[in-house]
């Protein structure tokens, strides 16, 4: 294993679980069950396997999200491959990632404050090989297994709102879900604007965004009869945050290609994602 290839944050690896990251983790992992029961006299142990060290394992799991390598291939280091894809499953099923997720925006608000004057959302479609649900034909892919997931960014780049579903699904039918998961609350004194590109050109998307309360700015496609003109002294629409967003999870490699065939296994990878982004800002 090659450390001193990998690139490095404040002299920790990438895909090393750092003393500030645990200590934000550790509150919302549940307690390992006890092996004894009873009390005083009458406490006896019921046997059964120890459990892991909960540090080691999500070390393990943060190592195959970074490097995007199979369970059994992490480090023994980290735990076998089994333990470290059974305590996922269980986190998983336990909200664990999502939780992490929250905790992470809840944070950045505080410190440095959320800018949900100017929001923005894009899709970006990625490889599917196992297949699954959510996953479909990637009509820009040879037809090939894809999937989609659709974000929503506020200002500075912070993931707010995150959906999944099949490479083929078009940008605006998602865009609906999209504002549905977002995170935080609309603020009614904030008028929040939301960036979008040609995809979601047309009035559906306008509609889907009054519901929301958003003022929409998405420019005409080049065949449209009839361009906008743009007011004097607005700015310029700020869709490209959502790009960069979009970058930095494909930098997890585990999310590069979808090698997970459950959407929830997928959507907690991301949300794990998307919570170590908010840390890493929050630290900026």
């Amino acid at each position: 294993m090659s450390v001193q290839l990998l690139t490095t944050y404040w002299d920790v690896a990438v895909w090393e679980l750092s003393d500030s990251f645990w200590e934000r983790i550790k509150p919302l992992l549940p307690k390992p069950k006890s092996r004894y029961r009873g009390r005083g006299k009458k406490r006896k142990n019921i046997g059964g396997r120890p459990p892991a060290d909960q540090r080691r394992v999500m070390a393990g799991i943060l190592y195959v999200l970074r490097t995007g390598c199979q369970w059994l291939s992490a480090p023994r280091e980290f735990g076998s491959g089994q333990t470290l894809h059974r305590y996922f499953q269980r986190w998983v099923k336990l909200g664990v990632f999502k939780k992490m997720w929250r905790a992470g925006v809840s944070e950045y608000d505080e410190i440095k404050g959320l800018e949900l004057k100017w929001q923005s959302a894009d899709g970006c479609q990625t490889k599917a090989p196992l297949g699954g649900k959510s996953t479909g034909k990637n009509p820009t892919d040879r037809s090939k297994s894809g999937t989609k997931r659709s974000l929503l960014v506020e200002g500075k780049g912070v993931p707010i709102g995150i959906v999944v579903d099949r490479a083929s699904r078009h940008d605006l039918k998602l865009l609906a879900k999209t504002l549905d998961a977002r995170l935080v609350e609309t603020e009614e004194e904030i008028e929040e604007n939301l960036c979008l590109d040609k995809a979601y050109s047309g009035e559906p998307a306008l509609e889907i965004g009054r519901t929301h309360g958003y003022i929409v700015h998405c420019p005409e496609k080049a065949n449209a009869k009839q361009k906008r003109k743009r007011k004097s002294g607005r700015r310029k629409a700020r869709r490209w945050r959502v790009e960069v967003t979009h970058s930095w999870l494909n930098r997890f490699r585990r999310l590069l290609i979808r090698w997970e065939k459950k959407v929830s296994n997928y959507l907690s990878m991301l949300y794990f994602a998307c919570a170590i982004i908010c840390w890493r800002k929050c630290e900026l």
